[in-house]
């Protein structure tokens, strides 16, 4: 019997997966399932200058510290 991971909710698929970690499709279909679920996060990209390291330190200082 093929179990059908569309219709689980995501709690029921994580831990699906956690206890049957063998299961490739199980896997895939909860990857498949977060990515979808987080597709309107902003992705930011790695500071690549010692400037903007500072500048994301900065921030991060500010966010958590606020």
């Amino acid at each position: 019997m093929k179990i059908d991971f569309q219709n689980m909710s995501k709690a029921e698929l994580k831990a699906y997966v956690l206890t049957h970690q063998e299961d490739t499709e199980a896997f895939y279909a909860l990857a498949d399932r977060l990515k979808k679920d987080n597709q309107d996060v902003p992705w930011y990209p790695s500071p690549t200058t010692p400037e903007a390291v500072a500048i994301m330190e900065q921030a991060i200082d500010e966010h958590f510290n606020a």
